[in-house]
């Protein structure tokens, strides 16, 4: 019998696509070729890279969150078949180089927890890029485990406000998504470097963070990994842009009314960790919500408690300018 998703990270097995939601955006694309960079005056560029994976073009600079392209198959929507913690760890080289590897050097890799889904193609990333890797640390020495050289990554713990020149990054403490047992999956945190990861099991949460970038031009982002937060870590923050992660289960108490309160109503919220992320990357997205949150309750509740918020829902690898 299939644990299903909502019994581990977020609902039941996948749904259908999202095409009268994703209408009005972009055409539907596959794993086409990475946009230019922006240079210039031109304000930033968002990409989805689906789950709560995001590209941000910068004039000088692109900063990656969550990136995780290869949508490995465990199980976890299939049910006719039990997850499989014992999956290995692997990439798809051919589509994660072609969405990541021109950001270089200077680039950043922010993220948000160390789970298989967020972090499994960080290291690869980085050790190809020589990108900075900001996370917990936890985060930090899993990437270490897999040849990330130490002085590649960042250990943060929230509270850091991270000067970039091009960009402000503001650390904010949060809090992972809640399983109906009230737990998490694959729960634990690293204090020294481990044995290198070779299964998905083998990547522990290790605490959970949220991001909000503040480019030197263009409106401020705040991006979240799990469909938890501390509430008290978001109040003021006040983003422009808000890209929210769906709740899996009702164990969080009101969780997106408060959270919208908290971030002060943004302009513009954009739903995320909600496709069937074992599918190929190509629009339009499948809903993964199964018996979680949908898409579309998610945007009536934003709709109630946030009247003036825009919901933009995203498609994959569509470069998209929010104002």
């Amino acid at each position: 019998m299939s644990m299903g998703r909502r019994g581990f990270l977020r609902g039941a097995t996948a749904g259908g696509a999202l095409a009268p939601l994703l209408a009005s955006t972009a055409a539907a694309v596959g794993p086409a070729a990475a946009a230019p960079r922006p240079r210039g005056g031109r304000g930033p560029s968002y990409r989805w890279l689906g789950v709560s994976g995001w590209r941000i073009d910068l004039p000088e600079r692109s900063v990656l969150i969550d990136p995780y392209l290869s949508r490995i198959d465990t199980g976890l929507f299939d049910p006719d078949r039990p997850f499989d913690s014992a999956t290995p760890l692997t990439v798809d080289t051919t589509v994660v180089d072609e969405h990541t590897a021109d950001i270089g050097a200077d680039g950043l890799i922010l993220v948000t927890h160390a789970h298989w889904d967020h972090f499994g193609d960080v290291p690869h990333i980085a050790t190809t890029t020589g990108a900075r890797v900001v996370g917990t640390l936890t985060t930090s020495l899993l990437a270490q485990a897999m040849t990330v050289p130490s002085g590649q990554t960042s250990p943060v713990k929230g509270g850091e406000v991270l000067d970039f020149g091009d960009c402000v990054v503001e650390v904010v403490p949060s809090l992972h998504s809640r399983n109906p047992n009230h737990s998490l999956a694959f729960p634990g945190v690293r204090v020294e470097v481990p044995p290198a990861p070779a299964t998905i099991a083998d990547l522990p949460e290790g605490d959970t963070l949220a991001f909000q970038v503040t480019p030197a031009s263009g409106p401020s982002a705040f991006f979240m990994g799990g469909s938890d937060f501390v509430e008290r870590a978001v109040s003021g923050l006040a983003p422009d842009i808000a890209m929210i992660a769906l709740p899996n289960t009702s164990s969080t108490h009101d969780y997106v009314p408060r959270l919208m309160e908290a971030l002060d109503r943004p302009r513009t919220v954009v739903p995320v960790h909600w496709d069937h992320f074992e599918r190929e990357l190509t629009n339009p997205p499948v809903d993964g919500t199964g018996d979680g949150m949908s898409v579309e309750e998610f945007s009536r509740i934003v709709r109630q408690v946030s009247p003036r918020s825009t919901v933009r829902v995203p498609e994959y690898l569509t470069p998209v300018t929010y104002t």
